[in-house]
């Protein structure tokens, strides 16, 4: 997978926070609002300052629309709650 320099849009990933042997988003309830990630694919880093952290929905699929600039979404489930999905949206910077 390439990243072209004018290519704008939304990055959406979701992974397990416990209960497997590999948890990508342990720590994801841990970050606030204003905290950065920093996104490398194919040796091109990108970084995203947080600007959103909501509880979605499980079907709640807006957050993962195409965008008008860049942004990383970032889903996982929450503990005892089925339903609901952890979101945290952040736009490159």
């Amino acid at each position: 997978m390439r990243i072209h320099k004018d290519v704008i849009g939304n990055v959406c990933l979701a992974a397990h926070n416990r209960g497997y042997d590999v948890n990508y988003f342990s720590k994801l309830k841990d970050l606030k609002v204003g905290d950065n990630i920093y996104y490398t694919i194919d040796g091109t880093q990108k970084k995203y300052e947080i600007s959103e952290i909501l509880v979605i929905y499980e079907t709640d699929w807006k957050m993962l629309e195409n965008t008008k600039d860049n942004r990383i979404t970032l889903i996982t489930c929450i503990e005892n709650r089925e339903e609901y999905r952890l979101c945290v949206q952040g736009i490159e910077i």
